[in-house]
């Protein structure tokens, strides 16, 4: 009994040390914001570019930069993965930060953990191109899978954060168009409220170490322009309807201030019949799964997450 209470002590240590990674990161990002209020967009992006670092490089994969449908972006390939399977992976960064280099690995694990391959776009970002450019990427890379002959069923579009609104609007666009939706969609802590009204802004205000209202409302300027109607339903999924969607799989942090985006999103989907299935982690910061390789609950996630890509 004395070693298995010390064996599940070490455990519990080990993750929470996994946990701090990420906490430590957005926290370091968090205090460079609070002190630099003349920093440039070259340098935010360079900060947010960081974002791999928590993350361990993946074994057996390769990279390989391409284009699809006119849009730059990264080819994930694990050592025998099924190449007619395709994740169609948005990163996150509130539309304006952040890259395909920044998430690669994570993309990358997830492949790995499902057996396909992934492609982490490259979008335009804000504040230089404003919605619905990024949703238009997105489409057109789509478009460009579907004519090589992928099957529309066989590409999941996934993204994180601000990449997860995309991945959900990419998917209502296509529905709009009368095209063919993927087979899937995954959303890893989406960000879908340009309202900026969500209740766990305040309730877990103390708990998260990087999102706030007031960065949240500068991300919101700068992909809708204040011209833009902030309950669009392309920009702000909450809004939209949800018939006909694809499978839906969300991921959120308990403590993060973004929950409440993941939970409404779950309710607005299940309440127009989508098969939608919900995984919050406990004591997890914003887009947890960047813990890929070093975290216990990550691998526990993933293999939740292949189980349901396999359903």
């Amino acid at each position: 009994m004395t070693t298995n209470l010390v064996e599940q002590s070490g455990t519990a240590s080990a993750e929470a040390g996994s946990q701090d990674v990420l906490r430590n990161l957005y926290a370091d990002w968090a205090e460079i914001m609070a002190t630099t209020p003349d920093l440039t967009m070259r340098l935010f992006r360079s900060i947010f570019d960081e974002w791999h670092q928590p993350t361990v490089e993946p074994e057996g994969v390769m990279y390989r930069e391409d284009t699809v449908g006119g849009v730059p972006g990264i080819w994930c390939l694990p050592e025998g993965a099924d190449q007619s399977k395709v994740l169609l992976y948005t990163h996150g960064g509130g539309f304006a930060v952040g890259s395909a280099s920044s998430h690669r690995k994570l993309a990358a694990h997830v492949a790995k953990a499902l057996g396909s391959v992934s492609f982490v776009l490259d979008y335009r970002r804000a504040p230089e191109f404003q919605h619905p450019a990024q949703i238009e990427d997105g489409v057109a890379a789509f478009d460009a899978l579907v004519a090589s002959g992928i099957a529309p069923e066989d590409i999941t579009t996934i993204g994180d954060s601000a990449g997860g609104n995309l991945a959900i609007a990419i998917a209502l666009a296509l529905k709009e168009q009368g095209k063919r939706t993927p087979g899937r969609v995954i959303a890893f802590s989406p960000w879908l409220d340009m309202e900026n009204k969500g209740e766990t802004l305040v309730t877990n205000n103390d708990t998260d170490a990087l999102i706030t209202p007031e960065l949240l409302e500068g991300m919101i300027a700068g992909v809708l322009g204040g011209t833009i109607d902030p309950r669009t339903p392309l920009a702000n999924p909450l809004h939209a309807d949800f018939n006909d969607f694809p499978r839906l799989y969300i991921t959120a942090g308990s403590v993060e201030s973004l929950l409440d985006n993941a939970t409404r999103l779950e309710q607005r989907a299940k309440a127009a019949g989508v098969d939608v299935t919900l995984s919050i982690g406990e004591g997890q910061q914003h887009v947890y799964p960047f813990l890929a390789g070093r975290s216990a609950l990550v691998a526990q996630e993933f293999d939740k997450l292949a189980a349901w890509y396999r359903k």
